[in-house]
């Protein structure tokens, strides 16, 4: 009987093992990927890229060789000159909201309507060179004849893709349903003249659309003034927004229900326009020119020295913004790429810069290497994970940026470097990633739901950048 005893009510206690919270079980019982959680993942997710396949445009329209595919060969003597002597490359891509298809337009005219399923499909992953699209199955391949540097999906009616340059007055909207070279419409700038009387060229630097209203376009120029077209009433304009310079507003943003616009200047400062309340409900209604002034301006350059780190390493100086974009897993957060190659995020909340990554120049290495860029640098975000893609301004390949909005962030001003261990990531710490390509990126477009990354080349090819996939063989099984 001792014995049993001795087995069914032990004398010592024994001390309970003390675990920590399982984080997998968490995001079993509670449904659903909690912020902290996706961060920690993140690193697997940036390590997980590579380069998969790369498509040259090598098109056709009509049986000849498109305009971009003819460049090609006229300006291989000049692919290591100057970008004045230059005239290639892919100019923006875009991605519709469900990721169904892919916009893309090249310097040299070409607007071109990619079905993604079929390019990915097309992706042989033993070889990820020398790919050729079924061009037969792209919904839409023109040339315009002229320069185009914009693209962007009308996201209320994801049938219409407009196009515009900055060499040019006009936005030009396609619809994909209609088998045709010619726009279904065209939006115009008013006529500027000037005291001379002579019509002052005003070229277009980028497109924005209402997400709730297929009627409502905005479009930034080349002397600092965002017009703004009601396509039922007038192919004019029937607002303008205006900065307080003439330099050219090469990024738009619009947030906050389409109230609140962001504009960022070739002179390095972001303006912030609010068009709620007062007159600007009516603005769009009334046949009568409307003008605003931005609220608030804010110089990059200016913010870029509070961050005392930056300041005490670098000779910080007012630099040409190429980009802005909002997080969108973090609208509160809006990204700028600068002419030097440096991003980082501005929080709209407190406009104060929060992240910033300083690739180093190649002449810190005794390397004298220019940009050789005929068009603006165009990052994107992923779609989670606010994770942030931009091509590299000296070098073959992009940059995967942590941009999380803590100071876990590796690139977050606050970063500590004694608490860059993640809890359970076996003391692999975050940090950004280089993805090497066979070709330098002026552009780059993430899918809305996978992920996966397309970056437009200087060459004006299309770079897909996702996760290998491996066959198992039968043996193996």
């Amino acid at each position: 009987m001792d014995k049993i005893d001795r087995f069914l009510a032990p004398t010592e206690q024994p001390n309970p093992l003390r675990r920590g919270r399982w984080k997998r079980s968490l995001v079993e019982l509670n449904g659903k990927f909690e912020p902290k959680y996706r961060h920690d993942i993140s690193g697997l997710l940036m390590q997980s890229y590579s380069e998969v396949g790369l498509f040259s445009h090598s098109y056709h329209i009509a049986g000849a060789q498109c305009p971009t595919h003819m460049s090609w060969f006229a300006n291989v003597a000049y692919m290591d000159a100057p970008a004045p002597f230059r005239k290639q490359g892919v100019a923006a891509l875009q991605f519709d909201t469900k990721g169904i298809y892919l916009a893309s337009v090249t310097k040299e005219g070409c607007l071109t309507v990619h079905d993604f399923e079929t390019l990915y499909s097309q992706v042989n992953f033993g070889c990820s060179s020398g790919l050729m699209e079924d061009e037969k199955k792209h919904l839409l391949h023109i040339s315009t004849c002229q320069q185009l540097d914009v693209v962007r999906w009308n996201i209320a009616n994801q049938d219409e893709v407009a196009c515009t340059s900055m060499k040019s007055s006009e936005v030009h909207i396609y619809d994909i349903g209609y088998i045709s070279s010619d726009p279904i419409e065209v939006l115009r700038k008013r006529p500027t003249i000037n005291i001379h009387g002579i019509d002052v060229h005003k070229g277009l630097s980028d497109i924005a659309f209402s997400s709730k209203d297929d009627s409502r376009v905005l479009a930034s120029d080349t002397n600092g003034i965002i017009n703004v077209w009601d396509r039922r009433m007038s192919d004019l304009p029937c607002l303008e927004i205006t900065t307080t310079s003439n330099s050219t507003l090469n990024s738009i943003q619009l947030a906050e229900e389409d109230q609140i616009i962001f504009g960022a200047c070739k002179n390095g400062i972001i303006h912030m326009w609010d068009l709620r309340g007062g007159r600007s409900s009516t603005a769009f209604q009334s046949h009568k020119q409307a003008y605003y002034s931005p609220f608030t301006s804010v110089k990059v350059a200016s913010l870029l020295e509070k961050v005392w780190p930056l300041k005490a390493q670098s000779n910080i100086i007012s630099k040409e913004i190429h980009s802005i974009d909002l997080d969108p897993s973090c609208p509160y957060q809006l990204a700028f790429h600068l002419d030097d190659g440096w991003s980082g995020v501005l929080n709209i909340h407190n406009f104060q810069v929060t992240h910033v990554h300083c690739p180093p120049p190649p002449w810190l290495d005794g390397e004298n290497v220019f940009t050789n860029l005929s068009c603006l640098r165009k990052p994107s975000w992923l779609p989670t994970y606010s994770i942030y893609t931009v091509g590299s301004a000296y070098e073959n390949g992009i940059h995967l940026l942590d941009f999380y909005p803590d100071p876990s962030s590796p690139c977050h001003v606050d970063y500590d470097e004694a608490t860059k261990h993640g809890p359970w990531e076996r003391g692999q710490h975050k940090q950004n990633r280089f993805v090497q390509l066979s070709e330098g990126v002026t552009v780059c477009a993430a899918h809305p739901v996978d992920g996966t990354i397309v970056a437009g080349t200087k060459q004006s090819s299309l770079c897909v950048i996702s996760q290998k996939h491996e066959s198992v063989e039968a043996d193996k099984l």
